[in-house]
């Protein structure tokens, strides 16, 4: 089998888990396919969004294979999770944006990879949760990310308790930018991704480079960041003949009224 699919459509690219007999979990072999399957696409100068998922309509991710994490021992435990945090790392990492796609349970490590994307949409029936401390594990590597979404309050309610939360209070936290029913799920991530397929696709690597540095930076180092990155901008022609597209529209509709 396949452990993950990756479909292109223009530069638009979806890679999923393909595990969905078991609810999308992550073993050595899906997290191994999935890191190399980015790194290739990270280096196509035509992407511009990638979809993050799982195959069918039960799970994005539903956490790390259980009977994998049965077999550990501390030094496999060590590499096990570094090998997650890679596949975390892959995804900030790339140029352009990642929307998380989440289409039912989103727990533990599936839970990591979602917080890892730039952008996230879910079905009203998507369940998310962080169970580790449930089978005598903590949340680690990039359940890091989750106070900068959520708060410190928040995590520490989601990783003391190993209890799940359903999409509305996902929502409510600010875990996930927006909620559909299942059935208009497609429909919704399509028109953001349509928006970023719009713009400038220039502009959308430097944002997303602008953004990466901004996490790490105090309030004057990121306004000094976003000028060198807005001179770089210009070294292209992108924003000149953008803006002149956008002065011709306007005009275009003073002339219509």
């Amino acid at each position: 089998m396949t452990d993950v699919l990756v479909r292109r459509h223009g530069g638009v690219a979806t890679i999923s888990i393909n595990n969905a007999a078991r609810l999308n979990c992550l073993g050595h072999a899906q997290v191994t396919a999935f890191i190399d399957a980015v790194t290739v696409l990270a280096d196509d100068p035509d992407l511009r969004v990638l979809v993050v998922t799982g195959e069918g309509d039960r799970a994005f991710m539903g956490g790390a294979n259980l009977h994998e994490l049965g077999e550990l021992n501390p030094a496999r435990a060590r590499d096990f999770l570094t090998l997650i945090h890679r596949m975390c790392k892959v995804l900030r990492d790339l140029p352009v944006p990642v929307i998380a796609r989440v289409n039912g349970f989103c727990l533990g490590a599936g839970l990591e990879v979602m917080a890892a994307c730039d952008m996230h949409i879910a079905s009203d029936n998507a369940v998310f949760g962080m169970p580790e401390v449930k089978i005598g594990l903590p949340s680690v590597v990039e359940a890091a990310l989750l106070p900068q979404l959520i708060g410190w309050g928040r995590t520490k309610l989601l990783l003391y308790t190993g209890d799940n939360i359903d999409a509305p209070t996902a929502l409510a936290w600010g875990l996930v930018e927006k909620v559909v029913p299942a059935a208009e799920l497609d429909a919704a991530l399509g028109r953001w991704v349509d928006s970023i397929v719009e713009s400038g696709p220039k502009a959308i690597r430097l944002q997303k480079e602008l953004i990466r540095e901004w996490e790490a930076m105090p309030v004057n180092d990121a306004v000094e960041a976003g000028i060198r990155c807005m001179y770089r901008a210009y070294q292209s022609e992108e924003p000149t003949r953008m803006v002149g597209e956008a002065i011709g529209r306007l005009k275009a509709r003073k002339l219509d009224r």
